[in-house]
Parts: C-alpha cells; structure tokens; sequence
C-alpha cells in the first residue's frame, strides 16, 4: 500500500505544474433538461484557477438516489468542438444507443466535462496550446488529468450520487484518461476501457507515435514508468479492457504483454476474475459485442454488488 501510494505521489509530479487539488468544487447549473431516459444538468465546475468548466451530468429516471455514477471521459479523434457531447450524442466509432441513454437505462448516472481545448472549452490548433505550455512547464496531459481528478472530487459532493460505486469510461483518449485516473485515485471503484490501452514500448517499436496526439506525450515518463507499473496502480479494482486487433492505437504485441502482466498482477492479489481484456479483430471503433461487454460489466460491479461491495 505504501509503495502503491508513493507510485501514485510520483506519477502526478511527472504531469507539470499543476494546480493544488484542495477546496470544495464550486458549481453553477446553467441548464436542466429532460429526456426519456435521464435528466440532463448543464454545469459550470470550478476545477481549476481558470475558467469554469463546462460539464454535462445525466441522472436516470429509473433506480434511486443516490446513483451509481460512471465518470464518461470523452475522446479526441480530431473532434475538438464535440468533447462533453459525446456523452449524450455518441460519435462514429461508438456502437448506439450514446452512452447518456445506455447508462440511465441501467439506473447509472454519467458525468463528462470538457477537457482542455475541447467542446465549449475550444481556442485554438492542439500544436499551438501544446508549444506554448511547453514552454510554461506545462504538460497538456497533466492539466487534463488534473480536471479529471477534481471532477471526482465534485461527485462525491453529491448526496445524489453514490461515492462507493465511481465507474470510469471511454473510448480513445478517454480510454487512456479513464486507467490514468483509476490508477491514480482509489475512489474510481471500475474501469472500461475502449480501444486505447497502449504499451508505451511496443508503440515505439511499432513506429506508431505519430497515432496520438501531442497533448497525449508526458516528458520523462518512461524514465520511470511503463504501462504496465501505471496499470499496476489499479489492481485489484475491476478493470475491463476492450481491445482491437487492427487498432493503430494498441499494437497487438503490447497488448499480449499487458494481458499476461495484468493476469499475474490480480492474480497475486487474490481477484483474478476482477481483470479481463476482450480483443476482436477489427479497427479503432466499438463493436456491438462490445457494448453489451462494457455494460455488462458495469452492471456487475456498480450494480450486482451494491455500494458497500464493489471490489
């Protein structure tokens, strides 16, 4: 536990300079919509020094308070000005219905901010921002991570939402944002992962950097860290991951090496069902199998077990 701590400590030094993470979220609600399936709040968080950002809360209309709440990381794809909307308007690599209405029908409550320079938070070309905080110190992953960790802290505020049932989730970035955030804060209870669980080494050797983004590169990181020892950070936790065979993202060989480690990891840790990798061989998008696994297993350890047991 100590040295799980002091990893997780290192880990976020690693992301820049970043904001201290204390205080309450303020929160302001600037639009509250309904549909047939869930209740939709248009937030304002305060979770940095900066301006408030904008989020999008869905809470079902069936089950009961407080909820289950899945915290839904939206992805890149070049699709800067859609960010938060993913939740409720899915995109063209996600199987159908959007996650908003998959998730309410469940009786789970999602959350999705903006990220940096997505959505209502949109400025400017990637390259530009990423140059620029480069040159201030400042890692464009850490500052996202950063929002992404406050966001938590804002739902477990809620008393409408339940603070022992936090699930993560996302496809692409939001992939890599949904192990990064359960691997370094414990309150995320189960993660989902969609076609972005990359072996940094393999990537390299595959010739495949160029597939994601510039915000995505940490400096000094593989110093000290490989996937596998930030992976190693989530355990025993459940944790799903949906692969692609095809997906550039995700050479095949480091997910082969991932898959065995991650085996041996919950294994050693006495939860070896909490741990699996479904792979299929096709491209970067969310098969219909898919879906029903990811639903699956949030309905397995959100709901099956109730709040007091999810492992």
């Amino acid at each position: 536990m100590a040295r799980s701590s002091r990893s997780r400590r290192r880990l976020y030094e690693l992301l820049g300079e970043l904001p201290a993470r204390r205080g309450k979220i303020s929160a302001q609600k600037v639009g509250l919509e309904d549909s047939a399936s869930y209740r939709l709040e248009r937030l304002l968080l305060k979770l940095n020094p900066g301006d408030p950002v904008p989020a999008l809360l869905t809470l079902p209309r069936t089950g009961s308070a407080p909820y289950p709440v899945v915290l839904f990381n939206h992805s890149h794809g070049g699709f800067h000005q859609l960010g938060k909307r993913e939740l409720i308007e899915g995109n063209v690599y996600l199987a159908d219905p959007p996650y908003a209405e998959a998730l309410a029908a469940r009786g789970i409550a999602a959350l999705c901010i903006d990220q940096l320079n997505f959505g209502e938070r949109y400025q400017r070309k990637e390259s530009e921002l990423c140059k620029e905080l480069f040159w201030r110190g400042q890692v464009p992953w850490g500052l996202m991570v950063h929002d992404t960790l406050r966001a938590i802290d804002y739902l477990v505020s809620r008393r409408d939402l339940d603070a022992a049932r936090i699930g993560a989730l996302g496809i692409s970035m939001g992939s890599t944002m949904s192990w990064w955030a359960a691997a370094l804060d414990e309150r995320v209870r189960v993660v989902v992962e969609l076609c972005c669980l990359t072996d940094f080494d393999e990537l390299i050797a595959a010739r495949g950097l160029d597939e994601h983004g510039l915000y995505y590169y940490v400096p000094g990181l593989l110093r000290e860290f490989d996937t596998a020892r930030i992976l190693e950070l989530v355990a025993p936790r459940p944790f799903l991951s949906l692969a692609a065979n095809q997906d550039p993202l995700t050479p095949p060989r480091g997910l082969d090496k991932l898959d065995a480690f991650m085996k041996k990891t919950y294994r050693a840790q006495g939860k070896p069902s909490n741990w699996r990798m479904l792979r299929e061989d096709h491209g970067h998008f969310e098969s219909r199998t898919m879906r029903a696994a990811a639903l699956g297993w949030l309905e397995r350890h959100l709901l099956g077990q109730g709040r007091s047991k999810v492992e």
